[in-house]
């Protein structure tokens, strides 16, 4: 089992993207967000196949820390049925593991 995790979201616009990734790293629940976009997403949607343009954003946290981040995005995310999917980083730099797992340490 992996410590690491990416969890990605996705958002309408770039400004609801960048207030959810400001809340998570500030409150260090990521260590930190990339804001990639805008994307085209194909999607069924309350029972409707569409096509829209999405801001999709990636955290990097820990496992532990992964249920309150969830929590976050689901409390302050614009949508009420948001995508919040968080995959093993099997491997990586030790230096960034290091790093993530340093800014998402529960502040003393």
């Amino acid at each position: 089992m992996t410590d690491f995790v990416q969890v990605s979201t996705a958002t309408e616009s770039r400004e609801q993207a960048v207030e959810l990734a400001r809340s998570v790293v500030q409150g260090r629940l990521a260590a930190g967000a990339q804001i990639i976009g805008p994307v085209t997403s194909a999607f069924w949607h309350d029972g409707a196949f569409g096509t829209g343009e999405e801001w999709q954003l990636l955290l990097k946290t820990t496992l532990a820390r992964y249920p309150e981040l969830e929590a976050h995005l689901l409390k302050h995310h614009p949508w009420r049925n948001p995508e919040v999917a968080a995959v093993a980083i099997v491997a990586g730099a030790k230096g960034c593991l290091d790093w993530i797992a340093a800014h998402t340490a529960a502040e003393a």
